[in-house]
């Protein structure tokens, strides 16, 4: 994203690459993934992080283009070097975008890593997938109901993060 943001001719190969990992299917990612990882728990991390970037990729440069250029020329003006401007008027300023698209992509990864029961790595999705062998259903209930408490948990829990990050979005809405 922030070399998408730097260099304008980046924008379309950086969000063609990650939106074509987006959209390949799971099972097909883990079978792609599967050379390069063998079948180990980074397999299904690996998926993840891939899945993860068109979300992340695509937040933080929209939370970057949505900077007033206005805001980007005082503090040139006032000194602020590229690096020095970046992490302390851009970043802050795209970091509510950021954190949507993280929030979205944390809830993602809860519910795709139990695609990694079919490697044997899939956390909670091993349980539904020995559920769903043994027709167990109470088990498959139950490992789904905690798929979905973890997510809404962990969506709570940046939510949260982004309060205590951003208290002037806080401020203004109040």
């Amino acid at each position: 994203a922030l070399a998408a943001r730097r260099w304008n001719w980046a924008v379309g190969p950086v969000l063609g690459i990650t939106t074509i990992l987006y959209t390949i299917p799971s099972l097909a990612m883990f079978s792609l993934l599967l050379p390069v990882y063998g079948l180990a728990a980074s397999l299904v991390v690996a998926g993840l992080v891939l899945y993860s970037l068109t979300l992340l990729v695509r937040n933080i440069l929209a939370g970057l283009r949505a900077v007033p250029e206005e805001t980007r020329q005082a503090a040139r003006g006032m000194g602020y070097g590229p690096v020095r401007l970046l992490l302390t008027v851009e970043l802050p300023l795209a970091l509510p975008a950021a954190m949507a698209g993280l929030r979205i992509a944390t809830v993602s990864a809860v519910s795709l890593v139990t695609i990694g029961a079919i490697v044997g790595y899939g956390g909670l999705g091993n349980l539904i997938y020995a559920g769903m062998n043994t027709f167990f259903k109470a088990q498959v209930l139950t490992a789904s109901v905690l798929c979905v408490i973890i997510a809404v948990a962990a969506d709570l829990l940046l939510l949260g993060l982004q309060r205590l990050l951003t208290p002037w979005a806080r401020e203004r809405r109040a």
